[in-house]
């Protein structure tokens, strides 16, 4: 099985960047899976779909679920399985000049943007095991930012036929995962500190007239470790919270 609308983790050696977080438990049917959650720090965005890839292929096997938690650092425009290529503004020539990667993937969605100060999280889950399906995946994965900005006293919401995470019409979370062997990679990206100029380079998620916004942008002064911190427990707490 491969669609898109996006171990044990024990044989991976970590590299001295990346930090093992202490693991939540997953509540999934009527046991915990145990989640081992890794902190990539900045990682070109290449090397994480390898990464992705490796645990898939390990979860399928009865492996670790695992979440990854990534900066991607060069910058880097991705395009979706079925975008439209129009969607992205500038010439090759222009993304070069400002070192910025351009890269088609497997993942739904159409084109967006990762750069420094944007925290991407990609859950590597099996679907057979935790009776979840793709749409289940991502309202999940919306509703732990929406919750994680209610700790800001940020009012998020979704809006109706779209996907993502948006505040006051503008978008601050974009959402493009895929299956593969019944487990999901791909996942989320919320942006906390980053420079929203990369953004307009693009029509984000090909959707015309909508505007990008962030935490700090909305006037939130958090880092990104925090923010990393917050998204695991409210993540790890929607174990137990049925999503229409």
């Amino acid at each position: 099985m491969t669609s898109a609308a996006g171990d044990s983790c024990t044989p991976l050696r970590p590299s001295p960047d990346v930090a093992v977080f202490s693991s939540p438990r997953l509540r999934v049917s009527a046991s915990p899976l145990l989640l081992r959650v890794l902190n990539l720090g900045r990682r070109a965005y290449g090397p994480t779909v390898e990464l992705q890839h490796r645990l898939v292929d390990r979860v399928a096997r009865g492996g670790r679920p695992c979440l990854l938690l990534v900066e991607h650092d060069p910058p880097v425009i991705t395009l979706g399985r079925r975008a439209d290529g129009r969607n992205v503004l500038a010439s090759p020539a222009e993304l070069a000049r400002r070192g910025i990667e351009l890269t088609r993937i497997t993942r739904g969605g159409d084109v967006t943007w990762h750069g420094p100060g944007q925290l991407v999280a990609y859950p590597i889950l099996p679907l057979t095991v935790t009776g979840l399906n793709l749409h289940r995946h991502q309202r999940n994965l919306e509703e732990a930012v929406i919750r994680l900005l209610e700790r800001h006293s940020v009012r998020a919401e979704r809006i109706d036929g779209l996907t993502g995470v948006w505040v006051g019409g503008r978008k601050i979370a974009a959402i493009g995962v895929a299956a593969r062997r019944w487990v999901t990679y791909h996942g989320v990206s919320l942006n906390v500190d980053c420079d929203l100029a990369g953004f307009g380079l693009i029509v984000p998620c090909g959707l015309h007239g909508r505007e990008a916004t962030s935490m700090r942008q909305l006037g939130l002064t958090v880092s990104l470790d925090e923010v990393k911190r917050e998204f695991v427990e409210e993540y790890r707490r929607l174990s137990d919270l049925p999503l229409p």
